[in-house]
């Protein structure tokens, strides 16, 4: 399935660039997700979610791509499964960016594919969870990451890598595999974040299961009622 969204930042679009492709920088900004390990152009991690009482964690890869400086374009590839096999998830990523006044209009297409208990939601609900975690995490990165630093200057700006060069800090080869020293993070919970959507989906089925729980204990009244009579 397909997800598009749309998000603004209050930095120039050069600042927004650098800094949104430094997926280390960021991750802590992604609701339920938490980076583990960096090696080459690979980042590591988990992402948790809740739904209900049932609680998946997904470990996979995030990889950049394609990366094109010039247009603000990049596309990164995002693979994971569930710890305990009971559904994965792939997707393919493209974020660009145009300058809009000072600020920076960032658009998000996401082309999804997942199995398993979330999957269960469609891609109504989970576009408007997208779209509600998405507000999240802009909200995270502009007060954690973005109101920390100034823009640097457009000359002294060091521009993202070009498509398949290594991306890292710089401290060691491309292949060294780096442990990230992260905090664990809390699952999200899709319920929750949700709303209104996933009840309206699950109240037919708590109705359905109502009315035939109902339906049950009468015929199995009744039948009771005609054994001890007869």
């Amino acid at each position: 399935m397909r997800i598009d969204d749309r998000f603004r930042v209050n930095v120039p679009v050069d600042h927004a660039w650098r800094v949104l492709l430094d997926l280390e920088r960021i991750a802590p900004c992604l609701p339920g997700a938490q980076l583990q390990e960096i090696e080459g152009d690979e980042y590591r991690g988990i992402v948790k979610v809740k739904v209900g009482p049932i609680t998946a964690q997904y470990k996979g890869v995030a990889k950049l791509e394609q990366v094109d400086n010039a247009a603000h374009t990049a596309v990164i590839r995002a693979v994971g499964r569930d710890t305990r096999g009971q559904g994965n998830a792939s997707a393919t990523i493209t974020a660009s960016m145009q300058a809009v006044g000072d600020g920076t209009d960032v658009s998000i297409e996401t082309d999804l594919a997942i199995t398993g208990k979330v999957a269960q939601f469609g891609r109504g609900v989970l576009a408007d969870v997208s779209a509600k975690l998405l507000a999240q995490f802009v909200e995270n990165l502009e007060r954690d990451v973005l109101a920390a630093e100034s823009p640097a200057p457009a000359e002294d700006a060091a521009a993202p890598p070009e498509t398949g060069a290594p991306i890292g800090n710089g401290a060691g080869p491309a292949t060294e595999l780096r442990i990230v020293n992260s905090e664990p993070a809390e699952p999200v919970d899709l319920l929750a974040v949700s709303g209104t959507p996933v009840i309206k989906r699950i109240a037919p089925i708590a109705i359905g299961a109502l009315v035939l729980t109902i339906v049950w204990r009468m015929v199995s009244r009744h039948n009771r009622r005609r054994n001890a009579e007869g």
